[in-house]
């Protein structure tokens, strides 16, 4: 970031101190990104307002809803509904009627993730709907800049069981288990993994829950996620048991030496 600056500094041009305000936005967003994954939340918020900001004085407005829509999935991730719903809204604006597909698949997707933080099941479940319809149309093409990843429906199915686990719908999370498992990288597919366990302790399935979170909690701490651990840790807050089974103590016992 500071070598970004600094080349802005000596920018003769608009139209290079735009091209180095979007190399600085991509810049301060995988800052962002970086700390959330080290449970930084307060860092990660300010990354990504950065983002946001530098997306803004690049003149792109599709970098800028990108970046937008990056800090409303991170609020809906952090639990602050409202403020992510009034975030993926400002996205739109932004785009107006220049929305690329993806651009509304993904952004009906955060904000089915808002309205789970909410405890709103009913717009969730619209927003999910929506966004897999509209994952199943995108053309067989890449993604336009800034969507370097590919959004398709199996990401649609991952967000419904994060939203399932926030809603303690056991159901959104166990039928969709399987397929939610093969998408992402390790760390990914990890918080996912604590997503399931949560959907087995709305269901009852206290030891399964928990073989399950202990696993995504190994991860973890291969990785050195906080974000992670973090997760894990509020899995666990969530059961409350004078005498809880063996497999809850072991993983307590591992949870206790981890500090992240």
């Amino acid at each position: 970031m500071r070598l970004i600056q600094s080349v802005s500094g000596t920018a003769a041009g608009d139209g290079d101190r735009n091209r180095l305000a979007a190399v600085g936005s991509e810049a301060a967003s995988l800052a962002g990104w970086l700390a959330w994954d080290m449970g930084d939340n307060g860092s990660a918020r300010v990354w990504y307002g950065s983002a946001v900001k530098a997306a803004r004085s690049s003149g792109d407005p599709l970098l800028a809803a990108y970046q937008t829509g990056s800090l409303a999935q991170f609020e809906a991730h952090a639990g602050n509904g409202t403020e992510a719903l009034n975030l993926a809204r400002r996205a739109r604006r932004v785009l107006g009627d220049r929305r690329p597909p993806v651009a509304e698949a993904w952004l009906l997707s955060v904000e089915a993730l808002a309205h789970a933080a909410d405890g709103d099941r009913r717009s969730a479940d619209r927003a999910l709907t929506a966004s897999r319809a509209a994952a199943e149309a995108l053309p067989e093409e890449p993604p336009p800049w800034p969507w370097v990843f590919a959004f398709g429906p199996e990401k649609v199915t991952a967000c419904r069981v994060t939203c399932g686990a926030r809603l303690g719908l056991a159901d959104w999370v166990l039928s969709d288990d399987v397929a939610a498992l093969a998408t992402g990288h390790a760390k990914q597919r990890a918080l996912l993994v604590i997503d399931i366990a949560a959907g087995h302790l709305a269901g009852g399935r206290v030891e399964s829950a928990f073989a399950l979170a202990r696993r995504a909690l190994e991860t973890g701490l291969t990785y050195k996620s906080g974000r992670i651990v973090e997760r894990a840790r509020a899995l666990r807050r969530t059961l409350t048991a004078n005498a809880p089974p063996k497999v809850v103590r072991d993983f307590d016992e591992r949870l206790h030496g981890a500090y992240l």
